[in-house]
């Protein structure tokens, strides 16, 4: 029996799976991290550019204002990204949709790379649109393509590459953060355009690998092309079952023709799969995953480790982030989905309690700093081989290939949301709650335990079809519907 990386390698696959990466989640990942370590250099760029226009010193409030627009725009243009990529993907396909979606990334570069000389800083506003468009719409088409290149027996670690190199981009942009690299005052506006080389090559080399042989046959019907794509990707053979999958939907899909993203939400049919995907969404979002890296440097330098070390050490996170995700695709489709995330969020819930303990403790005993330092090592390693792995997966199965399109808009949207409110509400809950602000946390890590655990069905190694007939018999009612169904049709 061929191992996962002996069916990669038979053909393209491993090659379009990290050509994909490198221009797909790996963008959103370094833009997560890399505005932290130029931050204060452009905050003096915002000073000195308003004295060379107006003669006089910026009011500190008109630097917050602006330092502000150039942080949350990016959530907004990640917005308006999740919001076309039903339009873009379906007009031009995956392949295409991502190399457009490159292009749009290597001109946010090049906005961002003359600003500087510019002296102009309503130009990284707009380049932080852009790379925020280019997040949003590069991310869900990444996803997409890879559950529609990927065979059944494999989906679950194929798909999971997506949140590998998200991980993969967030260590880079920490690593091209440092000073001694690219993380210096003189080179502020290069360090923000280091993802464009890797969208140029994208551009580059994906026009010479195959389309998702899933799109080629479901939503063009080409299947000839279908059948070469497959060949490319994954070698020699007749994939007769794959076919016989994908001739099985484009009979249920004939049945029940695609539908926009309102038709989505009123359609009965699939209500369990937007509840259950909206119910993770915002656990993952209001985990506190993102108050790691706000509280990381505090708790780092009280556990005593000295000021300019710190910033390694949160880089040895990064590297810890990498190696959970791929021990996570090694076990994703031998252990299922069920147990990655139940077993993450519960981890991750009992992390924020201790952790709560630990902070209020850390005045009147020394070894609770380092006690905190372990858990949020903990924590990372929880949701990075837990729920943000197992998430990606779950994403291109549990919706048919006619609702596959609505539903990335529906989720991104709620993703791009959920991140920009956080950003705006969460340091006034800290001001009032201080360290019990990770209670709140630990509530809604618990609460995606116990959802996962009792309600979501295990998905690993089905057919889309028998994943949505899984989810239509969570609950009394939604059998009722199916045998309401079939009598009217006997009638």
């Amino acid at each position: 029996m061929e191992t996962v990386l002996q069916q990669l390698i038979r053909g393209n696959a491993l090659f379009l799976i990290i050509i994909l990466g490198i221009g797909g989640s790996f963008q959103s990942g370094y833009h997560n991290t890399g505005l932290s370590s130029p931050s204060p250099y452009i905050q003096q760029f915002i000073n000195s550019s308003w004295y060379d226009r107006y003669k006089e010193p910026p009011p500190q409030q008109t630097v917050t204002i602006i330092w502000s627009l150039i942080v949350s725009m990016y959530a907004v243009g990640g917005l308006f990204g999740a919001v076309s990529v039903k339009f873009i993907s379906g007009m031009l396909g995956r392949k295409k949709a991502m190399i457009g979606n490159s292009f749009i990334a290597i001109v946010a570069a090049g906005i961002m790379l003359t600003s500087k000389g510019a002296k102009s800083y309503e130009m990284i506003i707009v380049a932080r649109i852009l790379y925020g468009y280019s997040a949003g719409l590069g991310a869900s088409t990444h996803l997409m393509y890879l559950g529609e290149i990927s065979p059944r027996k494999i989906r679950g670690i194929v798909t999971l590459t997506s949140a590998t190199f998200t991980s993969l981009g967030k260590l880079s942009g920490q690593f091209f953060g440092l000073s001694e690299i690219l993380g210096r005052e003189e080179l502020w506006n290069i360090v923000l355009c280091v993802p464009a080389c890797f969208s140029v090559l994208q551009v580059l080399v994906l026009p010479f690998l195959p389309e998702a042989p899933r799109y080629l046959f479901i939503e063009k019907g080409d299947v000839k092309a279908c059948k070469k794509a497959l060949q490319s990707l994954w070698g020699q053979g007749d994939f007769k079952q794959e076919m016989d999958e994908m001739l099985a939907e484009q009979a249920a899909i004939e049945a029940a023709p695609p539908k926009n993203t309102l038709q989505l939400l009123r359609d009965k049919t699939v209500r369990w799969q937007l509840i259950t995907m909206s119910m993770i969404y915002c656990c993952n979002q209001l985990s506190g995953m993102s108050a790691i890296s706000i509280f990381s440097f505090d708790i780092f330098r009280k556990a005593g480790i000295p000021r300019d070390q710190i910033r390694y050490v949160t880089l040895g996170l990064g590297v810890s982030e990498i190696l959970t995700s791929l021990c996570c695709g090694l076990l994703i489709d031998h252990i299922g989905r069920r147990l990655l995330f139940w077993g993450g969020y519960g981890l991750m819930s009992a992390c924020w309690v201790l952790i709560t303990v630990t902070l209020n403790l850390k005045a009147s005993s020394y070894w609770a700093s380092y006690i905190t330092t372990g858990l949020i090592i903990l924590f990372i390693m929880s949701f990075c081989g837990g729920p943000a792995g197992a998430t990606a997966a779950l994403n291109s199965e549990i919706f048919i290939q006619s609702n596959q399109l609505a539903a990335f808009v529906l989720m991104g949207i709620q993703r791009w949301f959920l991140f920009a409110v956080l950003g705006l509400v969460f340091p006034f809950i800290i001001n009032a709650l201080d360290s019990y602000c990770f209670v709140i946390f630990a509530c809604m890590c618990l609460l995606g335990c116990l959802y996962t655990f009792f309600l979501l069905p295990e998905t690993k190694g089905k057919t889309l079809l028998e994943i949505a007939d899984e989810f239509k018999a969570i609950t009394v009612c939604g059998k009722f519907f199916l045998e309401e169904n079939r009598v009217e049709t006997k009638l």
